[in-house]
Parts: structure tokens; C-alpha cells; sequence
């Protein structure tokens, strides 16, 4: 891979646009040469039309981009990333697809429609299969995969050993999410500080659902979801950034703690197998002290790209089964950075 593959980011000047950028910004295999934007910021330089502050380092360079318009992707622009908002992202991901784009997005439409991949590397990279499928039944001249809801990328990293090892059967979670999950300028300061709220729209359906596709079997007419049964509820607490995750799983075979954190500490997957760039060397790191993780001390493993895991111990309330605390960064593992390893999968197994 000697030339850079040309890319663009549709929706830059949000916190998940800045992920990406920052991550694309000297990128071994890319180049970043587009940032698309409402009007209002196209003609402006990328420094002055971001908005809050960047969650991950930006180079200058490409701070003095010039910010174009959604509209104006270059033609010889070979992958876009999508941080558009959903009610936004429908529409011009389709069309960009049916111009010949490679589409790789963070926005919640298409997930669950059986003819598009929804990817989280470490789990379900095999799925990638289903590009064969929608370029066979919707004839688009290009392609678009997307990448799980925030809180379900980093469910679904943890439950692959678990199901692999012990096979599942329920899975409980409750969510604690970060200010920034809600996207800018996110949630109002009267509303959450000294405060937690105990519903995010629409977040409980997405990971009850999007799981099951992720875990579930790939077949010749798309994904047979995974025979488990997911109950989730989803708060937002005041955490800048960072998904904690309380997370009790039944499982099929008798468990013990300390296979349980032998399969957690060894897992591996195909971006680790395959040396991609943006992949974690240890996609799930786990913590032994007692009061770990914790948002503020652990969101940045590895560059944000490993869930941390701690707390693991045997649920006595279930017939067998475990139970343990995760901690995600929400704009890394949880979007911008699991697109990243996304595209990076599609270059090295020449999907594209």
C-alpha cells in the first residue's frame, strides 16, 4: 500500500467529525483531503467552525483546511466517513453510495436492514460478506457499512469472548453514559450537572437490537440474529466523555471467574490478526483494582480503542453467569475510531 487512499469526512466540525479527523489526519494508509459541513461553515477554516473542544489532538495542518460543503465531495475521493446527524445522514449517504462512494457510517439509519453490514471488527468482521449481498440486490455503484450505536460497540467487544467460550443466553445491562454521546453542544448544564437522567430516545432499542445482529450468524440472505435475549436501560450522567457499562450475562456452560477473565485478557480478532494501524493491541484490557474503571483514568487506552473491564465476578442471582463493569470512550471505540479500523478491514481484505 504505497499510495494513500483519498478520504473525506461528511459532518467534520462535530465531536465525532473530530475523532475522525484526528484520526485521519496522518494516517498511514489515507489522506484527508475533504471536510464537509453545513454552508454556514464551508469557505471557513476547519479551526474556526469546530465546535467545543477537540477530544483528541488535531495536527495544524489540517486545522487551516478549508471546510467545503456536504455537497462538494471531490470525485476522486475514494471513502467518506459519515458523522451527519441521523435526520441528515439518510439521505445523503444514499446518495453519495449511488454515485460510487465507499460510505462508512456512525449514523444510526440502514443498521438493522439485512443487506448492510453493521461492524464491530473484533466481532463480526466475517459480515463484511454482506456487501456481496447489497450490491446484488440494491445495484449501487458504491457501498456503505456501518458502524454500532456507541454503548453497543462496546457491549458487543465484551460479550464475543464470553459467547465464544460459554455461549449466552441473557444479557443484562444499565448504561452510564457521557455528556458527549448526546453530540454538541449535548445536553443542557441545568439538566445534567448534580444530576442523572434515566432515558436516552431510542438508545435501549438500538443496543437490544443492534446486538443481536452483531452476534448473530451470517447467512446467504443476510444476518440470522442471535438466539439471546438483551434488556437494557440507559442513562446519561455527568461524565464528559466515556459509556460505563453494568453488565450481567447468563451463560449456557458453567462459568468461573477466572476463565472468565482468561478469555477476557486473551481475546484477539481479525484487526489484531491482520496488524491494521487503528487496532488495539489488546482489545480488552482488564483492570484488577477494585474501584477500576473509571471514565476519567481509563477512556484513553490504547488511544481510546480498548474497552476496559473490571470487576468481574460470579452473579449468584442467575442459574450461571458472570457479571463486570465496562468502560468505552463513546467518540473513539464507540464511532469515529471503530470506523477507522472499518475502513482499514476493507482495504486490507481488498473489499475496496
Amino acid at each position: 500500500m504505497v499510495d494513500k487512499l483519498r478520504v473525506g469526512v461528511l459532518g467534520a466540525t462535530g465531536l465525532v467529525g473530530q475523532v475522525f479527523v484526528s484520526f485521519l489526519a496522518d494516517h498511514p494508509w489515507f489522506e484527508l483531503v475533504y471536510l464537509g459541513a453545513s454552508p454556514r461553515s464551508a469557505g471557513k477554516k476547519y479551526k474556526e467552525v469546530m465546535k467545543g473542544s477537540p477530544p483528541l489532538p488535531i495536527p495544524e495542518h489540517v486545522l487551516d483546511m478549508e471546510v467545503r460543503r456536504v455537497e462538494e465531495v471531490p470525485k476522486d475521493v475514494e471513502i467518506l466517513f459519515s458523522a451527519l446527524p441521523s435526520d441528515l445522514a439518510l439521505s445523503y449517504e444514499l446518495e453519495f453510495v449511488k454515485m460510487g462512494y465507499t460510505v462508512i457510517s456512525n449514523a444510526s439509519p440502514l443498521r438493522l436492514e439485512k443487506d448492510i453490514p453493521l461492524i464491530n471488527p473484533e466481532v463480526n468482521l466475517d459480515h463484511l460478506e454482506l456487501i456481496k449481498l447489497q450490491k446484488k440486490e440494491r445495484r449501487w455503484k458504491g457501498v456503505i457499512v456501518k458502524n454500532p450505536n456507541c454503548t453497543t460497540a462496546i457491549l458487543t467487544l465484551t460479550l464475543k469472548p464470553i459467547l465464544d467460550e460459554f455461549g449466552i443466553k441473557r444479557v443484562f445491562v444499565t448504561t452510564m453514559q457521557g455528556i458527549s454521546g448526546a453530540g454538541y453542544p449535548g445536553v443542557a448544564a441545568l439538566d445534567i450537572v448534580d444530576n442523572i437522567i434515566p432515558y436516552i430516545r431510542n438508545e435501549e432499542y438500538k443496543v437490544e437490537n443492534e446486538t443481536l445482529k452483531i452476534l448473530g450468524r451470517l447467512a446467504d440472505d443476510g444476518i440470522h440474529v442471535a438466539n439471546i435475549k438483551v434488556s437494557a436501560t440507559c442513562t446519561r450522567v455527568p461524565v464528559l466523555h466515556g459509556h460505563l457499562e453494568s453488565i450481567h450475562v447468563e451463560t449456557i456452560k458453567e462459568v468461573d471467574v477466572e476463565e472468565v477473565i482468561r478469555v477476557f485478557e486473551e481475546f484477539k480478532g481479525p484487526p489484531q490478526e491482520l496488524n491494521l494501524p487503528s487496532a488495539p493491541k489488546k482489545p480488552i484490557v482488564v483492570r484488577k483494582e477494585i474501584n477500576r474503571p473509571q471514565p476519567r483514568l481509563d477512556r484513553l487506552t490504547e488511544r481510546g480503542m480498548s474497552v476496559v473491564v473490571g470487576r468481574v465476578r460470579e452473579d449468584h442471582a442467575l442459574s450461571r453467569g458472570v457479571k463486570y463493569i465496562a468502560l468505552g470512550h463513546n467518540l473513539i471505540r464507540g464511532a469515529a475510531g471503530i470506523a477507522v479500523l472499518i475502513a482499514e478491514a476493507l482495504l486490507k481484505l481488498e473489499y475496496i
